[in-house]
């Protein structure tokens, strides 16, 4: 049997075009593709035609190419299954059926839990790349009164997400990130006052969400502590 340090977590990424000519960037710290974040192995594997602009949109018909990567990912050792992007969660229940390791695609995945960290009348807000796809059944709740506990805002039209969908991968400064994202939750927390906790659904948001926490004091969650969580729970495969 590996060792607790073995344990390796498998990330399905995301088509940014990436070539030869155009290799990519470095993981930043804190980034969920950066090993140090959870100071365990980290390996990935790309899902064909997985476009940012597509998985976000949604795209059933990219169901078999994400369980084809996972299957990779599984065949190279991974001990637990994430994603390179929260609206990955759209095929959280065909990858987990076609593998036997836990699959957390994304952290909306925590929003049930979240909530009941939180007295009835307080509310968590959920930021993502562009809240116009971040629909009702990506959120795992049902009924109206849980529902409206939960508020939505995006930073579609923002240089994050612009840079995100360009091909090749535009990177985006961390300072940007942070004053797009920082004022959005300013503006959610305008409209309403009882927010106590936020849910980061973008994979892109980690990096400043440490930022974020001193800022606003207050609660941030993000995919890489969901990863943390399941990571901790899990033994290597001999």
């Amino acid at each position: 049997m590996s060792s607790q340090s073995s344990i390796t977590l498998g990330i399905l990424e995301l088509d940014e075009g990436l070539t030869a000519e155009n290799p990519g960037f470095s993981p930043r710290e804190g980034s969920l593709l950066h090993p140090a974040t959870f100071n365990r192995p980290v390996i990935t594997e790309m899902v064909e035609g997985a476009t940012a602009e597509v998985i976000i949109r949604g795209d059933a018909s990219l169901e078999g190419a994400c369980v084809a990567a996972a299957k990779r990912l599984i065949d190279r050792g991974a001990d637990v299954i994430a994603a390179d992007c929260g609206f990955f969660i759209r095929h959280q229940p065909a990858i987990a059926a076609a593998v036997n390791v836990p699959v957390v695609t994304s952290s909306l995945l925590l929003i049930p839990s979240l909530l009941r960290q939180l007295a009835p009348a307080k509310k968590l807000a959920v930021l993502t790349a562009d809240a116009r796809y971040c629909t009702e059944d990506l959120l795992g709740i049902d009924g109206a009164v849980v529902r409206e506990r939960v508020v939505i805002g995006g930073i579609e039209g923002g240089n994050y997400v612009c840079n995100a969908l360009a091909r090749p991968f535009v990177r985006t400064e961390l300072d940007q990130i942070e004053r797009e994202v920082g004022d959005r939750i300013t503006q959610l927390r305008a409209e309403h006052p009882n927010i106590a906790m936020v849910l980061f659904e973008c994979t892109g948001f980690p990096v400043v969400a440490n930022a974020l926490r001193r800022k606003t004091r207050l609660p941030i969650y993000d995919i890489t502590d969901l990863c943390k969580l399941t990571l901790a729970t899990v033994s290597a495969r001999a």
